[in-house]
C-alpha cells in the first residue's frame, strides 16, 4: 500500500491543478464582460483632467487600482473575491477610456485596436499553450520579472511628468516583452501547483493581458497611426 500512496497523491494533485487552470480560464473569460462595459463607459467620459495633469492622474489611477487589488487579495477565499475581481475589471475597463479615445480619433484607429486585441490574444494563447503543454517550471523568471516590473512602473510614472515620446515608446516595447513573459510565468505557476487560488490566478493573468494590450496598442499608434 505504501508504494501506491505516491502515484495516487500525484494523480490527485494533477487533477486539482487542472481544475484550477480550468476555473481560471472560465473566470478570465467572464472578466472580459465588465471590462468591455467599462471601456464603453470610459470612452464617453471627458478625461480633460488627465491631459491637463497627467502626473496627478497617473498617481490617482495607480492608487485606485492598488486599492482594488488589495480588496481582491483580501477577499480571495470567498465569493466576495469574485465580486471584487469583477469590480476591479470594470474599473480597469473604464481606465481604458483615454487610450481608446486617442486611438479611435486616428484614421485607422479601429483597425489598430483590432490588431492590438488580436495580437494580445495570439500571444496569450501561444504562451499559455507552451506553459500548459510543456509543464516546464518557469519560476526562475520571477525575480527578474519583478525587478523589471518595478523599474517599468518607476519609468512610466516619471514619463507622465516629463512626457518624452522616445521614452514612452521604449517603455511600451519593454512592457510588451515583460508582460508576455509574465503570461508564461503565471500559467506555469498554475500548472506546477505554485498558485492554487483561481481568483488570484485569474487576477494575475488578467493584469498580464490588460497591460499587454495597452502597450501593444500604444506601440501600434506610435508606429503606424494615421492622423486625420
Amino acid at each position: 500500500m505504501a508504494f501506491q500512496t505516491q502515484p495516487v497523491a500525484i494523480g490527485t494533485l494533477a487533477v486539482e491543478q487542472n481544475k484550477v487552470l480550468r476555473n481560471t480560464y472560465m473566470m478570465l473569460a467572464l472578466t472580459m464582460i465588465p471590462t468591455v462595459i467599462g471601456a464603453f463607459i470610459g470612452m464617453s467620459i471627458n478625461f480633460s483632467f488627465m491631459a491637463a495633469h497627467p502626473f496627478i492622474y497617473g498617481l490617482l489611477m495607480f492608487g485606485v487600482m492598488m486599492g482594488l487589488l488589495f480588496s481582491v487579495t483580501a477577499l480571495r477565499n470567498s465569493v466576495w473575491g469574485i465580486v471584487a475581481l469583477l469590480g476591479f475589471t470594470f474599473v480597469a475597463g473604464v481606465f481604458l477610456g483615454p487610450i481608446l479615445q486617442v486611438a479611435l480619433h486616428l484614421k485607422n484607429g479601429a483597425q489598430l485596436v483590432g490588431i492590438a486585441a488580436g495580437g494580445t490574444s495570439v500571444i496569450f494563447f501561444s504562451l499559455a499553450t507552451i506553459a500548459s503543454v510543456t509543464k516546464k517550471d518557469f519560476s526562475f523568471m520571477g525575480k527578474f520579472l519583478f525587478i523589471g516590473l518595478m523599474l517599468l512602473i518607476v519609468a512610466s510614472l516619471a514619463n507622465m511628468f516629463f512626457q518624452i515620446p522616445a521614452l514612452a515608446l521604449t517603455i511600451s516595447a519593454i512592457a510588451v516583452m515583460i508582460f508576455s513573459a509574465y503570461i508564461l510565468f503565471d500559467v506555469s505557476r498554475i500548472v506546477t501547483g505554485g498558485e492554487t487560488n483561481y481568483v488570484m490566478a485569474t487576477l494575475s493573468l488578467y493584469l498580464d493581458i490588460y497591460n499587454l494590450f495597452i502597450n501593444l496598442l500604444s506601440l501600434l499608434m506610435a508606429l503606424s497611426g494615421e492622423r486625420n
